[in-house]
């Protein structure tokens, strides 16, 4: 079976441009199945998975915010550490439009516009992640610390458990 060819996205011309090794994943797009879906499919934790958000602050000022697809983002805790009253997502046309991307597709490489990038630090710890690729149903997996110096985020602790993660252990 011939596997399906790289797509050609922003994020892939911005990885080959900074010579950054990257395997490519293509996936069953569904929409709304996000990481999980992947996971699931790949059969990889969906830990190393890690979504692209694209967010505002109370002044509309978007950011790139990068978390483990088995956990949440705390926006108070985020908003906190950015010394800001609210982060919010954006709307999904309004971040189709700073990305570049379509929302289930969104890369943090090569976005439309410049914005500040917010990982969850427990991501740099991770020798390899899986992240998307600038289409949906398209991931690459790379060593973390070419993500790490490629976009150079700022590294802080906004995670919260999911539901689901709760609903595995026991705790929220």
């Amino acid at each position: 079976m011939n596997k399906p060819k790289t797509p050609v996205t922003q994020a892939v011309r911005v990885l080959r441009r900074a010579k950054i090794a990257f395997d490519d994943h293509p996936y069953t797009y569904i929409k709304g199945g996000g990481t999980e879906q992947f996971a699931r499919e790949m059969g990889v934790d969906e830990h190393l998975t890690i979504k692209t958000l694209i967010m505002e602050d109370d002044s509309h000022n978007p950011l790139i915010v990068l978390m483990h697809g088995d956990r949440q983002v705390s926006t108070k805790a985020l908003a906190r550490h950015l010394g800001v009253k609210h982060i919010n997502p954006c709307d999904p046309r309004v971040a189709d439009k700073h990305s570049g991307y379509q929302v289930g597709g969104t890369s943090p490489f090569g976005t439309r516009r410049k914005m500040p990038v917010y990982c969850q630090a427990s991501i740099a710890e991770l020798p390899k992640i899986y992240i998307n690729g600038g289409s949906r149903g398209f991931i690459i997996s790379m060593h973390t610390i070419d993500m790490l110096n490629l976009l150079t985020p700022t590294l802080l602790d906004f995670a919260q458990r999911t539901d689901n993660d709760a609903q595995k252990t026991g705790k929220k």
